[in-house]
């Protein structure tokens, strides 16, 4: 699958994706302590959804877009709004200017004392992440492959912390590289909470990935589903998953609350709903 995020940004995968990693770094910021953000595939920071990837595909009409354009329920507001705020203004027409990536929304959300490891591996689009985040004492960007900085950085100086692995799967072998490198990580770093995002397009694939992770005797998790029309012959992105290692206890509760509303807001009205899946596994 080459996974080219720019043509990408702000669809259904981006906005349950970063809407549940706003609520973890919520989450992590009720307690006083610092905590530490690790980022391995960071991206370049905000993507422009008048550009000519986001353009040519449009997918951002059925995710941020439909999103923005539908009044959430009262009891959701307070769940929405960090993630809501971090999209930033639209434009004359009621459409966001540009998109958030994970970097910038955690920027957001980071508190004076929290810091950021991000890892981006293409020396250009590094070059644009750092021109995008600015000055930030809070933030450093490493031009390197991240699975080989995720390695080198645990386990961090705080003892609280995200590590956020959305890989582009340009390689034959990344799920099993997220498998080898999610053990070394949990056996370094126990305690931390660990995001994978995932396409959900292989099926072998993704219940090969699940069941190895099984089998690896991973401290407890949360999986996290989102599926459209899956009678539909287009062989691209089927789904979206989310697999969240050592997940803040009311993420799952959270997730309960939203996924209802994001599958009936999110693609195109036309079509055959959204459906969710979410699984808890405690041991």
């Amino acid at each position: 699958m080459n996974y080219r995020h720019a043509f990408h940004a702000g669809n259904f995968a981006d906005v349950v994706k970063h809407l549940l990693l706003s609520r973890i770094l919520v989450y992590l910021g009720r307690k006083p302590a610092p905590f530490r953000y690790i980022d391995t595939h960071a991206g370049i920071g905000r993507y422009d959804l008048g550009g000519p990837e986001a353009s040519r595909t449009g997918e951002w009409q059925g995710g941020i877009g439909r999103l923005l354009r539908v009044p959430p329920p009262l009891s959701l507001r307070d769940l929405l709004d960090p993630y809501l705020k971090a999209v930033g203004p639209a434009g004359p027409d009621g459409h966001p200017l540009d998109y958030p990536g994970s970097p910038v929304l955690a920027q957001r959300l980071l508190r004076r004392d929290d810091r950021m490891l991000l890892a981006e591996l293409h020396p250009e689009d590094a070059a644009t992440l750092r021109s995008t985040l600015g000055r930030d004492k809070r933030l450093k960007v490493v031009e390197r492959d991240g699975y080989q900085v995720l390695a080198a950085a645990l386990p961090p100086p705080e003892r609280r912390g995200v590590v956020l692995i959305d890989p582009p799967f340009e390689e034959r072998d990344e799920f099993p590289r997220l498998v080898a490198a999610l053990k070394s990580a949990c056996r370094k770093w126990a305690t931390g909470t660990y995001v994978i995002w995932h396409p959900i397009k292989d099926d072998a694939a993704v219940s090969a990935f699940h069941h190895a992770l099984s089998e690896a005797a991973l401290p407890p998790s949360c999986r996290i589903d989102l599926f459209r029309d899956e009678t539909s012959a287009d062989p691209g992105l089927r789904g979206s998953g989310l697999l969240v290692i050592n997940p803040p206890y009311v993420l799952a509760e959270e997730a309960g609350l939203l996924l209802p509303f994001l599958c009936s807001t999110l693609g195109d009205p036309a079509e055959t709903p959204f459906r969710w899946t979410l699984y808890n596994r405690d041991t």
